[in-house]
């Protein structure tokens, strides 16, 4: 039986070699003319191999490859291609000739290539296995990869050779785990590339790269320019199916507006149709060069939020870490700078003043019905309050706060993250512990009907829900906002605000994601730069602008929605309230 089990799995393995090499035989393409060498124009120099050494991926050791054209003009400052896998997957693709041609007549501008294999563990001794980067750095998503790149390896590159700096003149490329990584750089990091080549991409579940379709659908559009190729015999294996894989992407970014071209065929998973399609993908990636890459404008999505040609605007920086947002009944925005002390105030002419010095390290604020503003002070451990003669008062003591929501009666919630707790207090200064629990529990908000509070969990990719009760006490808890998250897992999200068709904006790694009131994420914001995105809120006149606090900065940016500002979260009592606060005068 064992010998009949070991003939049936053999006869099977190799009537399937056979069947792949019949296919194999069959997938053939003629060889595109700017493939084929021309000893009539000058030919570009490979400058290889050279050994690299990161830190990025500790311990790896990989070598890469530099094609110079032989335009190259270290005072023009050319075009850049990256191309992962080394001098091996360029010289398959015959990627130095078609450059070679290309560039001659001018069809593509004169550029770099820089042909990098993946990092190597070397092996401990003999007897053991190095360790191979490949999957981990090619399938993973998340911003590593790019960074290696930015970071290191090109950097190392500029010390012989010049290349221009602006993003649209760098292009990206890659076949399979290569692709993905491809994109993924250019995705996290659209500053430094924008011109995509992508074949038989793995867009699967290896790494995360299966969340690709449903993040481009709902982030802001991004400048990239994209050409995909898949085959409809490429894999089907655990991880998913290529070829549903790829056409999927191309909805995903057909909807959200990018830039993007197929080229379909009936191939396997290799790249000899990618191969053949090279001189086309790069004669449409650099199309129109040196224009810049644009997006599809105006296109319709469930929600619409951006407004065409508003983008965010640096409102204040120098300073050393910006949190807070607080909006008053005039639609002016406070905010803090927790390392230096300060409260800042910003005025609807956009002017930035200081409003307090010595802080007690102040973090989460809000204004309260009474107008005055009540802030978390992390260094002090109290909660305070301005009265209207401009003296401080200690509200709270012994509660190191984090984030606080004041409501009409006077009453309220916050955060303690450190203690996982969440705190109810009263007008009197009476406060209780209402939950404990959540890992931990960051910025806090309520609904624009007051019957609900959120509290938004950092180390988690979940908002928690609870129903207000009558005595302030939280009920029916919930992970009720589902988040986008970073390759590690976490949502990083912080401080929340909500408008008046009652949507959620959280700040987290991945952007500002709002969320519509069942608690499903509808659309993404880009942060206005890679930083920490501590924390938003709606402020202006008219409380249409988005404020966020993004490291060392503060950004505005004006939006399709409206947020409830302290009139409509604070009722009757804020309409009576006075604006007269000592520190707003």
């Amino acid at each position: 039986m064992v010998r009949v089990l070991v003939m049936f799995f053999a006869v099977t393995f190799l009537n399937t070699a056979l069947l792949d090499c019949v296919r194999g035989r069959q997938e053939n393409y003629p060889v595109p003319p700017e493939a084929v060498a021309n000893d009539d124009i000058p030919h570009g120099a490979i400058d290889r191999p050279h050994e690299f050494r990161s830190t990025i991926f500790p311990g790896t050791v990989r070598q890469y490859w530099v094609y110079v054209p032989a335009q190259y003009d270290a005072a023009k400052k050319p075009c850049r291609m990256v191309v992962q896998d080394g001098y091996n997957k360029a010289k398959g693709w015959r990627r130095p000739t078609v450059l070679d041609n290309m560039i001659h007549s001018g069809v593509v501008a004169v550029q770099l290539g820089v042909f990098v294999t993946p990092g190597i563990v070397p092996a401990a001794s003999d007897d053991a296995q190095p360790r191979y980067n490949r999957s981990f750095e090619y399938d993973a998503v998340g911003d590593r990869y790019a960074r290696f790149l930015i970071e290191e390896l090109l950097p190392e590159v500029a010390k012989t050779y010049t290349f221009s700096d602006d993003p649209n003149d760098h292009c990206i490329a890659g076949s399979s785990s290569r692709a993905i990584c491809a994109f993924t750089a250019a995705w996290e990091r659209p500053d430094a590339f924008r011109r995509i080549f992508s074949t038989v991409g793995t867009y699967v579940g290896l790494r995360g790269g299966n969340e690709y379709p449903i993040l481009v659908r709902k982030t802001e559009p991004k400048p990239l320019r994209i050409l995909l190729q898949d085959g409809s015999t490429d894999l089907d294996i655990y991880g998913g199916s290529w070829w549903n894989a790829n056409p999927t992407m191309l909805s995903a970014l057909q909807f959200s507006g990018d830039d993007v071209k197929h080229v379909w065929g009936a191939g396997r998973h290799n790249g000899k149709h990618g191969a053949a399609i090279i001189p086309e993908a790069l004669q449409w990636l650099w199309r129109d060069y040196p224009n810049p890459i644009t997006n599809v404008a105006d296109k319709p999505r469930r929600t619409n939020l951006l407004i065409k040609d508003e983008d965010w605007q640096l409102v204040s920086n120098g300073h050393r870490f910006t949190e807070g947002p607080a909006v008053s009944d005039a639609g002016d925005v406070f905010f803090t700078d927790i390392p230096n002390s300060r409260i800042h105030r910003i005025d609807n002419k956009g002017k930035v003043s200081v409003f307090a010095e010595n802080s007690g390290a102040a973090n989460g604020m809000m204004f309260g019905p009474d107008g005055k503003l009540y802030a978390c002070e992390g260094g002090t451990g109290h909660i305070v309050r301005d009265t209207p003669d401009g003296n401080k008062q200690i509200f709270l003591r012994d509660i190191k706060a984090n984030d606080i929501v004041v409501l009409p009666n006077g009453s309220g919630y916050v955060t303690e993250l450190s203690a996982k707790k969440v705190w109810h207090f009263k007008p009197d200064g009476a406060a209780t512990v209402v939950d404990t629990g959540i890992k931990f529990p960051n910025g806090i908000i309520t609904s624009p009907d007051q019957t609900a509070l959120t509290v938004s969990d950092t180390r988690g990719r979940f908002c928690y829900s609870f129903r207000i009760a009558s005595d302030g006490a939280l009920t029916h808890k919930q992970q009720y906002g589902r988040l986008h998250v970073t390759d590690q897992l976490k949502s990083s999200a912080d401080g929340m605000t909500v408008d008046t068709e009652e949507r959620t904006y959280v700040t987290t790694a991945l952007g500002l994601q709002v969320l519509d009131q069942p608690g499903r994420v509808h659309f993404i914001i880009r942060r206005p730069k890679k930083a920490w995105l501590s924390n938003v809120v709606f402020g202006g006149e008219n409380r249409d602008t988005l404020y966020v606090t993004c490291g060392d900065c503060v950004y505005k940016r004006r939006i399709l929605a409206t947020g409830v500002g302290s009139v409509e979260r604070n009722g009757e009592a804020a309409k009576a309230a006075t604006v007269s606060c000592g520190r707003l005068t």
